[in-house]
Formats: C-alpha cells, sequence, structure tokens
C-alpha cells in the first residue's frame, strides 16, 4: 500500500474554497530558510515567498508575505498596517500565535485570521511559492488566489 498524502490545513482550507495549487516536497531536518528551500527545489527566488509575523505598537498583531530575497521595511509595513510601528514577533511566540512553527508558517489558516499583506510586486506574477503549513512542505498558487485564500491585502512593504 502506497504512503498516505500528507495535507496541511492550509492545503484543506484551499480545497474547501476550490482553489487550484500544487505542493512540493523537500527534505528538513532542521530549519532552513527561504533560500536555501528554493534552490533545493530549483525554484526561481524571485517567485518563492517567506511568510514574516509581526507585533504592532497596538499589540495586533499583522503578517507579511515578501520575496526571500526582500527585507522587510518596517516602516512601510507599519504604515500599511495603520500601526505607529511594527517589530517581529518574539520567535518563542510564533507556534502560541499562529498555530505554525518556524520553517513551516503560512498566511493561510492562521489560529486566527490577522492583517495579511502580500508583497504588491507578487500581483503580477502568475504564480508564487509559499509554505504549506509544515516544514519540508511548498505551495505553487497564483498571488491572487493566495490574497483570496488569506484574507490579504497588497502593499510595498520591503527595502528597496
Amino acid at each position: 500500500m502506497g504512503k498516505k498524502e500528507v495535507k496541511t490545513n492550509a492545503m484543506r482550507i484551499l480545497e474547501r474554497m476550490h482553489i487550484p495549487y500544487e505542493y512540493s516536497t523537500y527534505e528538513c531536518e532542521e530549519f532552513t530558510d527561504g533560500i536555501h528551500v528554493a534552490d533545493l527545489l530549483g525554484l526561481p527566488h524571485e517567485r518563492v515567498y517567506k511568510t514574516l509575523v509581526t507585533v504592532g505598537k497596538s499589540n495586533n498583531h499583522y503578517v507579511f508575505v515578501i520575496p526571500i530575497e526582500t527585507e522587510i521595511d518596517f516602516k512601510k509595513a507599519a504604515k500599511a498596517a495603520g500601526e505607529k510601528s511594527v517589530e517581529m514577533l518574539h520567535l518563542k511566540d510564533l507556534t502560541k500565535v499562529t498555530g505554525y512553527v518556524r520553517g513551516g508558517c503560512t498566511s493561510i489558516g492562521m489560529k486566527k485570521q490577522f492583517p495579511t499583506f502580500i508583497q504588491c510586486q507578487a500581483e503580477m506574477l502568475d504564480y508564487l511559492y509559499v509554505s504549506a503549513g509544515k516544514p519540508g512542505m511548498q505551495l505553487k498558487l497564483s498571488p491572487l488566489d493566495l490574497k483570496a485564500a488569506a484574507n490579504a491585502t497588497f502593499a510595498d512593504v520591503i527595502h528597496e
């Protein structure tokens, strides 16, 4: 008998929403950054996005989905979120806040629906890759479908 297909919460949500996606798996023994994941899977870096979780001055949480080779601009991110300032969520709080672990965090299906922002250049792509919600798994889907699934907004939130 074949190995049972592993589905993440994000994949189940996409299926419930009738959103088409593909997924890839890779061997993951420990935390790997997005660039390493892209290289392992032979994916173009400009199409692979990472998910960052922040906390605002108000203590509200915000999610930012940005290209792996870029850095978040905290001033732009705060402006997009309507906050005075935002900073990265402490790693120790990631699972408690999102339900996901480092290296497997995705904007789809977090414990709570947080305001989510996707770097605006993604809107021009026909597809991109994001974590499937588990280390070792990546989703390929259209940016507009990701926007719908994560109830997100496109915004410019990275350093030039």
